[in-house]
């Protein structure tokens, strides 16, 4: 497990924003930011849930995302909000934790 970002929910509108219609946000590309912070912006309508939507999480690369969702209470199930890119949200110690995995 790897550090990767840190997820900021917000309701400003940032430049380079791109959307994930699945999860109805639009998200900024970590790459950018100095500190690898993503910018989230969800639309009222977004199925992620109120915890997702309101709290900072913290984001890991894994090699195997079935394999570390094992024993964890899931947030949000698995999907691919890019090519190449499957990602799932857990609740550990009451913190919201995103795990990616690259395809």
């Amino acid at each position: 497990m790897q550090f990767h970002h840190v997820g900021v929910p917000t309701t400003i509108e940032r430049p380079g924003e791109f959307y994930v219609k699945e999860a109805g946000v639009h998200v900024t590309d970590v790459a950018e930011h100095p500190y690898r912070f993503e910018f989230l912006r969800f639309d009222p309508e977004s199925p992620f849930p109120e915890k997702m939507q309101k709290s900072i999480h913290v984001a890991f690369t894994v090699e195997n995302l079935d394999a570390a969702l094992q024993g964890e209470e899931v947030l949000v199930r698995p999907f691919d909000p890019a090519p190449g890119l499957r990602v799932a949200f857990i609740v550990k110690d009451g913190a919201v934790l995103e795990l990616m995995q690259n395809l």
